[in-house]
C-alpha cells in the first residue's frame, strides 16, 4: 500500500469516526485530503468514484465496520459512517490487520503532513456545519507492528532501488537468495507482501514479508527502474496467493454485548446462563494467525476454547504485546 493511499485511508477513517451522521460521497470528497476533484468534470468524477470504491473495499477487507445509510427517508443519496461502538478497541496494541484501515498509520500518525491533513479535514467538517463527536477518535493511535523487512522494502520501493534478501518458500526448507526490484508493499488478508520484478526469474513475483530471513540488502543504485504505470499491487498478490479455504472451526466464549463482528460470523450461538454468563459461539475461519490477531483486540472479553493451535496463537500474541509494552520507556 502506497504512503499516499495509506494517508488517504487514515483520513477517511478519522472523518467517518468524527461525525455521528452519515456523510455522502460528495461530502467526503470535499472533506478528505486525497479525494480532491472537479465534480463537474466527468472524467475526474469517475476517477474519484473508482478510487472511493477501492478504498471502501479495502476498509471492509481490513475489518472496519463501515456503515451505509441515510439520515431520513427523504435523503436521495446514501451516506457512510463508522459506528464508534463497533470500532472501539481495548487499550492494547494491535497487529496490522486489526488496525482497520489505518494499515501503517502507526508509523505515519505523528508525521506532520498527516496530522495537518487530518486536522484540515476535521476543520472542513465543522465549517460545513456537520455535528462532530469530540471523543470519537480517541484511542485511534494503535501501536502497529510489522515484519522487520517492511521498512527497508518500502524505502527501496520509494527510492526505486533493487534489493536482495533470503527467502524461505512454503514448499521448501532451505532459504534462497532473491533479487528484486520492489514496486511496493501491500497488506492482503492480514499479511504483508512485496511485489516487484524478480531479476533472477525475469518476471513479476510477490513475496510474503514474514518469510524473509535476515536483513534486506540494497543491490544497486537508486532510480534504477520504473514500476508499471497501471500497477495494481492487490491484483498481483491475490493472483499468486489464491483463494482462502475456510476449513477451520473455532469455539469461543464471549461476553454478552461484545463482539458484533464475531457474532456475525458465528454459525451458532449458545447464550450463557448461571455460572457461565459468557455466550458460546462457533465460527469458521481460514487463517489461524489472522483470526488470533482479531481475537486479541477483544482482550479478556473473548476466550478460545478450541482448537489448541488457535488458543496458543492468541497467547503468543498477548505475550508479544506485554513484551512490547515493557520495552516502551515510561
Amino acid at each position: 500500500m502506497s504512503r499516499i493511499r495509506t494517508e488517504r485511508l487514515v483520513n477517511l477513517v478519522i472523518c467517518l469516526l468524527s461525525t455521528r451522521r452519515f456523510l455522502t460521497a460528495a461530502q467526503i470528497a470535499a472533506t478528505v485530503p486525497g479525494y480532491e476533484h472537479d465534480p463537474e468534470d466527468p472524467r475526474e468524477h469517475e476517477a474519484f468514484q473508482r478510487k472511493f470504491e477501492r478504498d471502501k473495499a479495502e476498509l471492509r477487507e481490513l475489518g472496519v465496520p463501515l456503515e451505509t445509510g441515510t439520515e431520513s427517508v427523504f435523503d436521495a443519496e446514501p451516506g457512510y459512517r463508522i459506528a464508534h461502538r463497533d470500532y472501539a478497541l481495548p487499550d492494547i496494541p494491535l497487529e496490522p490487520d486489526e488496525a482497520a484501515a489505518v494499515g501503517i498509520a502507526g508509523r505515519l500518525w505523528q508525521h506532520h503532513g498527516l496530522a495537518a491533513a487530518a486536522s484540515s479535514g476535521l476543520a472542513k467538517l465543522r465549517a460545513a456545519g456537520i455535528d462532530m463527536d469530540p471523543q470519537a477518535t480517541l484511542g485511534v493511535e494503535p501501536v502497529v507492528t510489522v515484519d522487520p523487512a517492511f521498512a527497508p522494502l518500502t524505502t527501496a520501493a520509494r527510492e526505486r532501488r533493487a534489493v536482495a534478501f533470503d527467502y524461505r518458500a512454503p514448499e521448501g526448507d532451505e532459504p534462497a537468495t532473491r533479487k528484486l526490484q520492489p514496486w511496493g508493499v501491500v497488506c492482503w488478508r492480514g499479511r504483508w507482501y512485496v511485489v516487484g520484478h524478480d531479476l533472477d526469474r525475469g518476471a513479476v513475483r510477490c513475496f510474503r514479508l514474514s518469510r524473509i530471513l535476515g536483513k534486506v540488502r540494497p543491490a544497486g543504485p537508486a532510480d534504477a527502474f520504473t514500476p508499471p504505470a497501471d500497477l495494481d499491487l492487490i491484483s498481483h498478490v491475490s493472483h499468486f496467493s489464491g483463494p482462502v479455504e475456510w476449513t477451520g472451526r473455532a469455539t469461543l466464549l464471549i461476553t454478552p454485548g461484545v463482539g458484533a463482528g464475531l457474532r456475525r460470523w458465528a454459525r451458532d450461538v449458545v447464550p450463557g446462563e448461571g455460572d457461565n454468563p459468557k455466550d458460546r459461539i462457533t465460527i469458521r475461519y481460514g487463517d489461524t494467525e489472522r483470526l488470533a490477531g482479531t481475537l486479541v483486540r477483544y482482550g479478556p472479553e473473548v476466550q478460545v476454547l478450541d482448537p489448541p493451535e488457535l488458543r496458543d496463537a492468541v497467547i503468543q500474541r498477548l505475550k508479544e504485546i506485554v513484551s512490547r509494552t515493557e520495552e516502551v520507556p515510561a
